[in-house]
């Protein structure tokens, strides 16, 4: 434990550091920050169109919906904030900067996660938590301490399970050097599936996007349980599948790690 706290704080310090160098450029970080939120806006702005197009999908109305989005976007920015660093793994790999992280004596993957600020993943965040502020008041909810105290520990495991695929999926570079094909895949499924109902894909989609890549715990799930769509016993689903899957990963990362080899070799 006093080195899981030990690693926290000296990663914050290492993102105090980067904030410090990424606020002597102002402006360029108020456009980083303008340009994940205006994408994301884009991608909500497709889901309004569909909504007025089709009222209602699989059940859910617009209010629902949003809800929805809000609540997977948020999760993805918390997964993606600390872990943006991480997606340029392929190019410290390969660049022979991640042999100085193995010389000094802190884990290299708090190393590697304090490296790099993303800007964008902020204005990702700012939108995911207006749409869910927004939209809590428009959803049929009698909301209460309980119900909100949920919400926030279902983010959190919403952006473990993301967080776990995109640290296994890196910790593959650190033998196979170039998996950024395979990231950008699965992180389009999260993005793509993960802001709609289900049951909008039925059938075997439905089921491959539960039970072989669990996208519907990130959110689906979680936002079900609060609007009353489905059972409470799944209620706890995400959050203890995600402490699993990121237990797994960071597993994966240290088996990865032990057969490293430098650039060199």
């Amino acid at each position: 434990m006093a080195e899981i706290v030990r690693s926290l704080r000296l990663y914050l310090l290492l993102q105090r550091a980067c904030a410090r160098g990424v606020m002597q450029y102002r402006m360029n970080t108020v456009i980083g920050v303008l340009s994940g939120a205006l994408w994301q806006g884009t991608g909500f702005a497709f889901v309004w169109v569909v909504m007025h197009t089709f009222p209602s999908l699989a059940g859910w109305g617009l209010a629902e919906i949003a809800f929805l989005y809000g609540l997977r976007l948020t999760a993805h920015a918390l997964a993606m904030i600390p872990m943006m660093s991480v997606h340029d793994i392929h190019w410290v790999v390969r660049n022979g900067e991640f042999d100085r992280f193995l010389l000094r004596p802190l884990n290299p993957l708090v190393q590697l996660m304090g490296n790099k600020m993303g800007m964008s993943q902020l204005g990702d965040l700012l939108v995911g938590a207006t749409l869910l502020a927004v939209t809590a008041r428009n959803v049929p909810v009698d909301w209460n301490a309980w119900l909100v105290a949920y919400c926030v520990v279902a983010v959190a495991g919403g952006a473990l399970i993301e967080a776990a695929f995109f640290l296994a999926l890196s910790a593959l570079s650190l033998r196979m050097v170039d998996t950024s094909a395979l990231r950008v895949f699965v992180d389009d499924v999260f993005s793509r599936f993960g802001s709609y109902p289900m049951k909008v894909f039925g059938g075997v989609t439905e089921w491959l996007l539960t039970f072989v890549l669990p996208v519907a715990f990130v959110a689906y799930v979680p936002a079900g349980v609060v609007l009353g769509k489905l059972d409470s016993p799944w209620a706890l689903a995400g959050p203890l599948l995600g402490l699993v899957l990121i237990t797994l990963a960071y597993l994966i990362w240290k088996r990865q790690l032990d057969h490293y080899q430098s650039v060199g070799h």
